[in-house]
């Protein structure tokens, strides 16, 4: 496949400015490096800490330069392999997570290697390029309750867990892998999405505006031993309060510095109720166990929006609004620009 000089991407140069900070320009294809592949972008699935990074909540760290290529979640086709890189070859479907260097939203996109899986027929291009940060967040919440995922998990593990935000693109994952677990599953959404959040397998489902569903309380009764928190905002306090007497786990995939300081201080006074928060750290082998069971059909992607590039702008904003029922995705190629 003959690789063009250039490609049309969209991109931001200063902090700030929403959607409407988003530019379509056209620059260099990029050159893979050491230990990187080059992908032919199909798909690329935006996630919070993308428009949180152009807000400037992580500066002055990222990102790395102006003017920026956001998006780091990545499917496409190899191209190219840097040095250094083997087990893919020109033609090979893959996903990728290329955080932080981002550069989603364009035709190509280099992706570390090491992060980088193949992606089967069986799964497509717009399915596969949700899963890298929001399937793998939901995972490692889970994991970090304790709850583990090779049968083990009922006799020694968390039994009953609250998803919060379950209709989102991290909590739809999580309630899936938690059933797969063999948990009980109370979680929360708006009202327009508790038969959605049920057919995901969730037990028990709250609408968080109501009375019970704002004090995270089972409808039956049950008290957590688990919490995987997937809503901004919710303080420490409430979740404690719904965590069981026995002791228990709340996973935080939006910490502050304040939950980081209350988990510190709960490891030196060996707190039975925890706060965990979580910090996403990609691994190679949790995104293929993730993709097959995708493949298997045992983990479903709802996908919100899909928007081609040359609308990359609405799906920002769709993003920034916060109520997007699953994934939104942004399909790369085909005649949108024709």
């Amino acid at each position: 496949m003959a690789i063009p000089r250039t490609m049309k991407a969209v991109q931001y140069d200063k902090y700030g400015g929403g959607a409407e900070g988003l530019k379509h320009v056209e620059v260099p294809v990029p050159s893979p490096k050491k230990g990187e592949v080059l992908l032919k972008m199909e798909a690329a699935s935006i996630n919070p800490i993308d428009w949180k990074i152009q807000k400037g909540m992580l500066r002055p760290f990222l990102p790395g330069k102006f003017p920026f290529t956001p998006v780091g979640d990545l499917a496409g086709e190899v191209v190219e392999l840097g040095s250094g890189v083997t087990g893919f070859k020109p033609g090979d479907k893959v996903i990728s997570i290329s955080f932080p260097s981002g550069g989603g939203l364009a035709e190509y996109a280099v992706a570390p290697a090491a992060l980088t899986v193949a992606r089967p027929p069986e799964v497509s291009a717009v399915d596969g390029a949700c899963l890298p940060a929001a399937a793998s967040s939901a995972l490692q919440l889970l994991k970090a309750t304790g709850v583990s995922f090779d049968g083990t998990s009922n006799a020694t593990g968390p039994k009953n867990v609250l998803v919060t935000a379950a209709s989102g693109g991290v909590g739809h994952y999580a309630v899936q892998l938690a059933k797969l677990a063999g948990l009980h599953v109370t979680a929360t959404c708006g009202a327009r999405n508790l038969a959605f959040v049920q057919d995901l397998g969730a037990d028990e489902v709250l609408d968080y505006k109501t009375p019970e569903g704002a004090a995270l309380r089972s409808p039956s009764g049950r008290r957590y031993d688990a919490v995987a928190n997937c809503a901004a905002g919710v303080a420490w306090p409430a979740l404690k309060a719904v965590l069981a007497d026995e002791g228990g786990t709340a996973a935080d995939v939006t910490p502050g510095v304040r939950a980081a300081l209350t988990s510190l201080l709960q490891k030196v006074t060996f707190a039975k109720k925890r706060l965990a928060p979580l910090m996403l750290t990609p691994r190679r082998e949790e995104m293929e166990w993730l993709m097959d069971l995708a493949r298997q059909g045992k983990l479903k992607t709802v996908v919100d929006s899909r928007y081609p590039l040359s609308r990359a702008q609405e799906a920002w904003a769709k993003s920034v609004d916060g109520h997007a029922t699953g994934k939104i995705v942004v399909e790369i190629g085909g005649s949108e620009w024709a």
